[in-house]
């Protein structure tokens, strides 16, 4: 393929993903209410452990500093449900992308690849609404009892999805060295080699894209990635790589 064929085809797989998001945009929109009581559960909670005399309200809810704070919370809450939703597609997509670059076997590997990046993906999230109570109370609570939390939906909600798309994102580590190691860009070899300064760098990976960098957060995603790293050893060794 030349060059403009590569890009028609790049645009022709970026607008079927921009229509999948929109079709999962469409579903997010009535599961707003259902989602926005899942995300804000840990912070009531929370809410609970402080004084009912210093809370600012007795009832658990997030306040709004502008007009056009509702709406521009909803879309994108709304937007980062959309793309939850249609990531199948959007991993289905790439994959198609760089199909052609690929040996027949590797072809293979479509469903297996869209399957576990997406179960990955979920993991990292799941890991992520877990971990959120032991942030929040260690962030929320770091200055004392003196200080009380009067959060707005639109930040704590940006702080929520920034933490699970991170996670999900981390997650995705053993896929990309299983692929490495398929088309042997790297080896199980290198990657043993380069154990110790991959930990290093898996830690401060975490340290810098997670949005808390609280310690119960930086710890739940540093100890999965290496797991994984070592996991990508073991299925470099079963691949002959």
């Amino acid at each position: 393929m030349s060059l403009v064929d590569h890009l028609s085809e790049l645009r022709r797989r970026l607008l079927i993903c921009i229509i999948a998001i929109a079709g999962g945009m469409v579903v997010g929109w009535f599961l707003f209410q259902p989602v926005i009581d899942l995300l804000t559960a840990p912070y009531c909670d929370y809410l609970k452990t402080v004084p009912p005399g210093a809370r600012v309200t007795q009832d658990c809810g997030l306040f709004f500093s502008g007009a056009l704070e509702p709406l521009i919370t909803k879309f994108k809450l709304v937007g980062f449900l959309g793309l939850f939703i249609a990531l199948p597609v959007i991993l289905f997509q790439l994959w198609a992308f760089i199909v052609p670059g690929l040996t027949k076997r590797e072809r293979r590997m479509a469903v297996p690849f869209v399957l576990c990046s997406l179960t990955l993906f979920v993991l990292g999230a799941l890991v992520a609404y877990w971990t959120l109570p032991k942030a929040l109370n260690f962030l929320l609570g770091f200055a004392g009892q003196g200080f009380v939390p009067l959060l707005t939906a639109d930040r704590f909600l940006t702080f929520v999805m920034l933490v699970a798309l991170s996670f999900g994102l981390a997650f995705e580590l053993p896929i990309v060295l299983s692929f490495l190691l398929a088309v042997g860009v790297v080896s199980t070899r290198q990657l043993r080699d380069w154990r110790r300064g991959a930990i290093l760098g898996i830690a401060v990976f975490a340290a810098i894209i997670t949005p808390s960098s609280d310690p119960y957060t930086m710890l739940a995603m540093t100890i999965p990635m290496v797991l994984f790293y070592e996991a990508a050893i073991i299925v470099g060794r079963l691949l002959k790589r």
